[in-house]
């Protein structure tokens, strides 16, 4: 019994050591693979920043003295050019920054006339001391700008970052913003008459549509302006169009149907949707806040007027069930621009602002499309004019026609136009032929 009891006990200690054996075995493989695994992170994450900053090219351009901004500028594509300037030379060139000079308000700061010594007219924009914002804005201006050139985006020249003082140095654009011309006293609703006529108008949708173009097609990763309204549009003195203001633009993402998500900000009436509920940035968020302005176009309307009468009093909700009528959207025409257009282009152009406003971002058309769309109607010359009654009774088409998705432009220039018993379509018909 004594020699089975020692044999038993002999085995047992021999399974106890193999099984601690292939424990530490096992425990010691584990350990070499995480090191392994952390070792290739690590060599990708060096790689990465060392591929980032070959490609980007990237050189800094800092100011020497005490608290003055670094920018990271891309020497890149269209990079160079950008003078920097002394506060004095500023303060100079505007006459002291004198009220007199005064031509315009940012969002953080206000912007004066001046000339550079060498007798070119400049814009040049003293940023409030507005904090960290300001700051953040300021730097992304410099950054964004130095970066992109587009004969559709206001030019920067220089800037100054000087002590406590920043200033942004822009081309001079003579006739001001697209909102001074569409309510040339301010008061919106209730102003004076625009002297816009509709050609003018057309051209300057157009151009903004290339604009945002630029910045979502044609740089990566795209860049969402996140402001983009009427006053953000300047015109030169042949009232030629260009974006401006992107102390609040944001990079959006990389991939197809991506978004970047941030906090609220932008200018009432102008906000997507979608962006305001959930803090999700996509460039269709840019594309809600342009069909608001081509609505301004057409209809001469304040996005955000209460002193209009109930159910007026927001533009895209009061004209979005206007736009799928033919008839409805003569109706809600700028009687300043009467007997100046097609009915025919109204349509179009109203259909155009329809897909632009969905709610269901999806539904947006992206804006190489819109500028597809607008080329045709800037191009052609009208011939019927609405004037008499006579021209807004069209015989109306048996079926209603529907958009679809952002893809539903042609090439000729006019909404691709479906059946409305075709599956998956959005809700925005027009009620009578084009």
């Amino acid at each position: 019994m004594d020699a089975e009891e020692r044999r038993e006990e002999s085995v047992a200690l021999v399974v106890i050591v193999v099984l601690a054996v292939l424990a530490l075995a096992s425990l010691l493989v584990a350990l070499g693979y995480y090191c392994y695994i952390r070792s290739k992170v690590s060599q990708r994450r060096k790689a990465f920043k060392n591929e980032a900053r070959e490609e980007g090219d990237h050189e800094e351009a800092a100011v020497a003295g005490g608290g003055e901004v670094e920018v990271v500028v891309a020497a890149g594509k269209g990079g160079g050019g950008v003078q920097l300037f002394a506060y004095k030379q500023l303060h100079a060139a505007t006459g002291g920054f004198g009220k007199g000079n005064v031509v315009g308000h940012g969002s953080f700061g206000s912007v004066y006339r001046g000339a550079l010594p060498d007798g070119r007219k400049v814009a040049v924009k003293l940023m409030d001391s507005g904090g960290k914002q300001g700051e953040e804005e300021f730097k992304m201006e410099v950054e964004l700008l130095t970066r992109l050139r587009s004969a559709y985006l206001l030019g920067l020249i220089g800037y100054c970052s000087e002590g406590g003082h920043r200033l942004l140095v822009y081309e001079y654009m003579a006739s001001g913003s697209l909102q001074e011309h569409l309510y040339p006293t301010g008061g919106g609703s209730y102003g004076g008459v625009s002297k816009l006529d509709w050609e003018t108008r057309m051209k300057i949708a157009l151009e903004a549509a290339k604009g945002l173009e630029y910045l979502h097609e044609e740089v990566n990763p795209p860049v969402i302006h996140r402001d983009f309204k009427s006053s953000n549009i300047l015109l030169d003195k042949n009232f030629r169009a260009k974006v401006s203001d992107f102390g609040l633009a944001k990079f959006g993402s990389e991939k197809a149907g991506g978004h970047v998500s941030t906090r609220v900000l932008g200018t009432q009436g102008y906000v997507a949707p979608e962006y305001a509920l959930t803090g999700h940035l996509t460039t269709k968020s840019d594309v809600y806040s342009y069909g608001v302005v081509l609505l301004e176009l057409l209809t001469g309307r304040i996005p955000v007027d209460m002193n209009r009468p109930p159910g007026e009093g927001v533009l895209v909700s009061w004209a979005l069930p206007r736009l799928t009528d033919r008839e409805k959207v003569a109706q809600i025409m700028d009687p300043a621009m009467e007997g100046q257009y097609s009915l025919k282009e109204a349509v179009q152009v109203a259909a155009i602002a329809a897909m632009c406003v969905q709610p269901e971002a999806d539904y947006r058309p992206l804006m190489a499309d819109v500028v597809q769309s607008l080329v045709p109607l800037v191009k052609h010359k009208s011939t019927a004019k609405i004037g008499g009654g006579s021209s807004l009774h069209a015989p109306k088409s048996p079926a209603t026609p529907v958009y679809k998705n952002s893809r539903d432009i042609t090439n000729d220039g006019a909404p691709e136009l479906h059946n409305s018993h075709d599956h998956g379509s959005v809700r925005t018909g027009i009620k009578s032929e084009l």
